[in-house]
């Protein structure tokens, strides 16, 4: 069966948010959208089908970008490129050079070179933004992606620092502002070092929840594939929505177990097999953390195991922090160095993010479900301290 045509809108949703980013309403984010919400459970999705959808029919201009599109990229240069891409969408035809120079001289000074990353020596992100606003006249919105990755490089870091300048720079009258911002992350820890600190380039914005999907989609969700099935072979509502709680409410995971159910046959059990099947999925899901963390020496599972514990006030390398980890271990000669070199190879293997600025977090926030969920079975007492 075809699953790729169903497709579930939250105009409201969309509509709430470009309000509020317009300064309208009770809810405020004309200093800008952060909307935080675990991998999977369909931002990406909801930016590209429902905002921008709802952005451009309000006639604003909308810069996506994905930092973990190309993740050997630096975050920092895939912003500058996406608002390059879009100063060559919007600037007219009159004032472009030859296609096959691959670069747009503009106001009779400026050259944007396409053959080559980055922006010109006389033009900063903010004056890339201001051109592309008066190229068109109309609002911008820059949408990035998983932006708390841009803070893991020092470029990334003061990208960041640059699109607030930008903002605050196009934003000086009282009118619809000029540049709008929504950064969206899978980790809300993440997310909040772009806000929660002094030295952060939008400190004292606040983090919005970015709201799950809900029975509402899973109801329809369950029509459509109902069409699509003989009369005999029915799900209901409540079993599809009982396994889409199970996995996490992630869409994508939840239409692969629907498609291995229909193809199974088994008309007389689907939402048996259903829900088993999600079941299932979610067990997987934390052997493999359980495999994983199993598989760490004993000073990586306490590095760990304190970083979830403390999470954002966690200082691996304090007196505290190293006498604690020569206790649990037993290794009177752990220093520094040895701390370094085990977060280092946790970061290597997809256990611990780090911003440039030396903030750390977990990289997936399952994790810390299965952890503290688990937590007695592991091999050190994470509450024993």
């Amino acid at each position: 069966m075809t699953m790729d045509s169903f497709s579930f809108k939250r105009p409201h949703l969309a509509i709430a948010y470009c309000d509020s980013l317009a300064g309208k309403g009770i809810a405020h984010a004309a200093s800008g959208l952060f909307l935080a919400g675990p991998r999977r459970v369909g931002k990406s999705t909801f930016l590209k089908e429902n905002l921008i959808p709802e952005i451009n029919q309000r006639d604003w201009i909308s810069i996506y970008v994905d930092l973990w599109a190309n993740k050997n990229a630096d975050p920092g240069h895939l912003v500058i490129e996406a608002i390059k891409r879009a100063i060559a969408t919007h600037t007219p035809l009159t004032t472009k050079l030859t296609q096959a120079t691959k670069q747009i001289k503009i106001m009779g000074s400026i050259v944007l070179d396409f053959a080559n990353p980055g922006l010109p020596d006389n033009m900063s992100l903010a004056d890339a933004l201001r051109l592309l606003n008066e190229i068109t006249h109309k609002p911008l919105v820059l949408l990035v992606d998983e932006a708390q990755h841009a803070l893991t490089t020092p470029d990334g870091q003061n990208t960041m620092f640059a699109i607030k300048s930008a903002r605050d720079q196009l934003n000086r009258s009282d009118q619809t502002s000029s540049l709008m911002l929504v950064l969206t992350g899978s980790n809300r820890d993440k997310l909040t070092q772009l806000v929660i600190k002094k030295d952060q380039p939008f400190f004292g914005s606040e983090i919005t929840p970015f709201p799950l999907l809900g029975k509402d989609y899973t109801d329809a969700f369950t029509e459509w594939v109902n069409r699509n099935l003989a009369t005999h072979n029915q799900f209901t509502k409540d079993s599809m929505w009982t396994a889409f709680k199970l996995v996490g409410h992630r869409p994508e995971v939840l239409r692969q177990i629907v498609g291995r159910t229909a193809i199974s046959g088994a008309a007389h059990c689907f939402t048996e097999l259903l829900e088993k099947d999600a079941n299932i999925w979610q067990s997987r899901l934390w052997e493999d953390f359980e495999n994983d963390f199993n598989a760490l020496s004993l000073l990586h599972q306490v590095i760990l195991t304190e970083l979830v514990n403390k999470g954002r006030t966690w200082s691996p390398f304090s007196d505290e922090s190293l006498q604690y980890y020569k206790k649990v271990t037993e290794q009177s000669e752990i220093t520094t160095s040895t701390v370094q070199a085990a977060i280092q190879q946790l970061r290597e293997r997809g256990f611990i993010w780090q911003s440039s600025r030396g903030s750390y977090a977990l990289e997936d926030d399952s994790f810390q479900e299965w952890f503290k969920l688990h937590a007695m079975q592991c091999p050190i007492n994470p509450l024993g301290q």
